[in-house]
């Protein structure tokens, strides 16, 4: 999975003027001790020794970062591009995948929701996540990819899970050339159904691209609009959700353009399917022997198994102890937007204003800031000043108007000596504040 994917994908957003609708973040790099919690000691050292970037620290980072944000409830989607690779297992690398972000992800997850769901609809089966959770009951793994003799070789419709988690993992293998149609005909009365039956408090999307239409290493025939009824799918149900990326082996249809120097002549976003042939038939899932056999599976589920409590999160990170003080990069820079206020365009909805980046925004020199801050407390002072003198004005002519008041009589219960001091007292006292 390399970096380049993920500019290209930047870049398609920032041309799109999505930017202004989302806000970015600063991917940190997952520590040693956040991705052992997954993957082996020796492991993790492994790669530290021979990798010469840190991009699988930095995908990883960003997995878990968004979880955090849908733990502490700082957003209700979080996304991460570079995140989905769904095939590394506790101790081996695979598929092009070295850590696992799904897992150190949805552990995240758990430390604060008591059930998470995992979907990917990519052409690949997710061996990786399914059997870190194959016997846990805390989190369902449902995978929709390509059916038979295909890398990695696993997701078959009778893998169900063993022990607490026996049934909590769902396979549904599909046949070459499916289509949007067909393909929604599936997705959605099992998710449907998973949903109806687990209940669960958390969703992880993985959205891998190789199950588009004309991926090099694909065999579906899916389009754009095929992908996004199914994420729609998932966000009607109004749950955090955590939308990774996954595979994805030909720009064009990675992006769903290959970028702003391809678009012409006809500037057009979607693909269209080819003209492979539909192995899909309705009788494969819906009624034959393995649709039966996985909707009876599904039954099985015990509604929304409870959980024990789990320990709080924490909001923060101990990030100064940890950050490299060679490095530019301040602490306040890691978890801000980190676009550049030129990559936004002014937003055409009414009512909409710009957004900005308050992180890297461009400040004053420190000399004028002060001069001008300056400035405006003294005209706040000023400000303050004035309202202040209107408001004991007003009260020292109320006094006034109310000496004025004063019965002449002896009722008033006040001699004409006594009142005579009262207001000379009272006119001490206005003039004592004036001054």
């Amino acid at each position: 999975m390399k970096p380049h994917r993920i500019r290209m994908a930047h870049n398609l957003i920032q041309e799109f003027g999505l930017f202004s609708k989302m806000e970015i973040y600063r991917p940190y790099k997952a520590t040693q001790e956040e991705m052992t919690k997954f993957h082996s000691d020796d492991y993790i050292n492994f790669l530290r020794n021979i990798t010469p970037d840190n991009f699988s620290q930095l995908s990883a980072g960003g997995s878990v970062a968004g979880a955090m944000k849908l733990n502490t409830k700082s957003s209700d989607i979080a996304i991460n591009w570079s995140g989905g690779l769904h095939h590394a297992k506790m101790s081996e690398a695979s598929g092009f995948c070295y850590v696992n972000d799904i897992v150190l992800a949805i552990l995240e997850l758990l430390n604060c929701h008591p059930r998470v769901l995992y979907v990917e609809i990519d052409v690949h089966h997710g061996d990786g996540v399914e059997e870190a959770f194959y016997t846990t009951d805390r989190v369902m793994t449902v995978s929709f990819h390509k059916h038979g003799r295909y890398f990695p070789g696993t997701g078959d419709l009778r893998d169900i899970g063993a022990g607490n988690g026996r049934y909590y993992s769902v396979n549904v293998p599909l046949m070459d050339g499916i289509d949007d149609d067909s393909y929604e005909s599936v997705f959605n009365p099992v998710m449907t159904k998973v949903i109806d039956m687990y209940q669960p408090n958390a969703i992880v999307m993985q959205c891998g691209a190789d199950s588009l239409s004309g991926d090099r290493l694909g065999s579906f025939n899916l389009t754009i609009k095929g992908h996004g009824k199914c994420v729609e799918l998932m966000k009607s149900w109004n749950l955090p959700l955590l939308l990774l990326g996954g595979g994805g082996y030909t720009i064009k249809t990675l992006l769903g353009l290959r970028n702003r120097y391809y678009y012409g002549p006809d500037f057009n976003l979607h693909i269209s399917p080819s003209s492979v042939s539909n192995k899909y038939t309705p009788t494969y899932l819906h009624t034959g022997r393995k649709s039966k056999f996985m909707f009876e599976n599904l039954r099985m589920l015990p509604h929304a198994p409870g959980v024990q409590m789990q320990d709080g999160i924490q909001n923060e990170r101990d990030d100064e102890e940890k950050c490299n003080p060679n490095e530019r990069m301040s602490i306040r820079d890691s978890d801000k937007p980190i676009h550049c206020n030129e990559e936004f365009s002014d937003s055409d909805d009414e009512g909409v204003e710009r957004s900005r980046n308050h992180s890297s925004f461009k400040l004053l020199p420190q000399t004028v800031q002060e001069d001008e801050g300056k400035e405006e407390k003294g005209a706040e002072n000023d400000k303050g000043q004035t309202e202040m003198d209107k408001e004991v004005l007003d009260f020292c002519e109320k006094v006034m108007t109310a000496d004025n008041k004063i019965p002449q009589s002896d009722e008033s219960g006040l001699k004409k000596e006594d009142k005579k001091k009262t207001t000379i007292k009272r006119e001490q006292r206005r003039r004592k504040i004036w001054k």
